[in-house]
């Protein structure tokens, strides 16, 4: 399929496990493939980026990741269950720099100068985040909730609700009925 690698191409590429019905764009970039796993019936769009490192990804089943979204899972690892979804330029940072002046920063300086924070990321089944979101290290999305377009999640968050903001604040309770709809799917 055009822009897309075809089955061929995508068991060359080395993942730790990839699925049926996936669909990721030749314009992706993936780094280190062999950390990563991947279900059935998913779809990554155009100039995401993938870095498994050494804590992997594992990407579940019936998931999008919409065009410029990347997941770094480097530090503590990312999983994202089934039915959750990226919207476009969502960024997963399961490692991140300190910030605060004691110590140096970014990739290009040896380790014993850096401070990192690290932390698994898990985005549990039915989680949406907006748009040009952000979610830090360590944090967890309870599932079914909805995040706004351009928050910051730095903070873990319960199931079921909607969020939004910088940093992200509850907004109000997210409906169930996608639960019932799953089931549809599945039979």
């Amino acid at each position: 399929m055009l822009g897309f690698y075809s089955e061929e191409e995508l068991k060359k590429i080395g993942f730790k496990h990839i699925g049926v019905n996936v669909k990721i764009s030749d314009k992706s970039s993936i780094y280190f493939p062999e950390t990563i796993s991947i279900g059935n019936n998913v779809r990554i769009d155009d100039f995401c980026i993938l870095t498994g490192g050494t804590s992997g990804i594992n990407i579940g089943s019936y998931i999008h990741i919409a065009a410029f979204s990347a997941i770094f899972g480097s530090g503590g690892g990312v999983t994202l269950k089934d039915f959750s979804c990226l919207s476009s330029r969502v960024t997963l940072y399961s490692l991140s720099d300190d910030y605060s002046g004691h110590s140096l920063t970014n990739p290009t300086v040896p380790k014993e100068f850096l401070g990192v924070e690290k932390g698994h990321i898990l985005i549990e089944k039915h989680v949406v985040i907006g748009t040009n979101s952000t979610v830090l290290p360590g944090v967890t999305i309870g599932e079914g909730s909805a995040i706004g377009a351009h928050s910051l999640v730095k903070e873990s968050l319960d199931p079921w609700g909607i969020y939004a903001g910088t940093p992200v604040r509850k907004i109000k309770n997210r409906k169930k009925e996608i639960l019932r709809l799953e089931k549809e799917l599945k039979q």
